[in-house]
């Protein structure tokens, strides 16, 4: 539930770019469109409008239920916002395409940043309560958060502005879409699942450690 509560807005990103001309048809929306921009733009800019609404939402849930906010999603809020409202203001996809990319590669810089500042790398200090590692176990993640939010950065930048160049727009940012919902998520959902496995060794070798003695 939490890993669709964290997608919230990138789902609503999905759904919206690909409703948009049931939005534009049904809608008030309709009302604020330029008809004479191509489809993928009114495409991006309502799915970029809902996106930023859903974060604004997302943070407002999160401090109304629990008086706390993850600042992964108040980076992503910042985000979508400045890098989203370029788009919509110029029309142009190409700001909030750029979005994934800094959002991955600001994560991954804060948690190598963990290896030097505290006595703790970010990963321990996140499931430090709940399991008992020793610190070299605590480094290999926190390296592993890094190298993976390097990768899915990079993988953005490629589907975004390098992948199917001989392609039409129309057909690049479909694909970017899907990449970004689907690629990038499913990415997540993979490392995540790694992650727990390697966990679940290290603490049954713990565990099998500590039986001995």
């Amino acid at each position: 539930m939490k890993l669709l509560f964290d997608f919230f807005p990138i789902i609503l990103f999905f759904l919206g770019y690909y409703q948009a001309g049931f939005l534009i048809e049904n809608t008030v929306i309709g009302h604020w469109i330029n008809p004479d921009k191509p489809e993928f733009i009114n495409a991006t800019i309502i799915a970029t409008a809902i996106a930023i609404v859903a974060s604004f939402a997302q943070v407002g849930y999160s401090w109304l239920k629990t008086r706390h906010v993850e600042k992964m999603h108040l980076f992503s809020l910042a985000l979508i916002s400045v890098l989203g409202g370029i788009t919509i203001m110029l029309g142009n996809p190409a700001f909030v395409q750029w979005k994934p990319t800094v959002l991955n590669w600001l994560f991954a810089g804060v948690f190598f940043a963990s290896f030097f500042i505290g006595e703790k790398t970010l990963v321990e200090r996140a499931m430090g309560k709940q399991i008992e590692l020793p610190d070299e176990i605590w480094k290999r993640l926190n390296i592993g958060w890094v190298v993976f939010f390097l990768l899915s950065g990079a993988a953005n930048l490629y589907v975004a502005f390098y992948y199917q160049l001989g392609a039409d727009e129309q057909s690049r940012m479909d694909t970017w879409v899907n990449f970004k919902v689907f690629g990038l998520m499913g990415m997540t959902i993979i490392f995540v699942i790694l992650q727990a496995l390697y966990l679940a060794r290290h603490i049954h070798e713990d565990e099998q450690t500590n039986s001995k003695e």
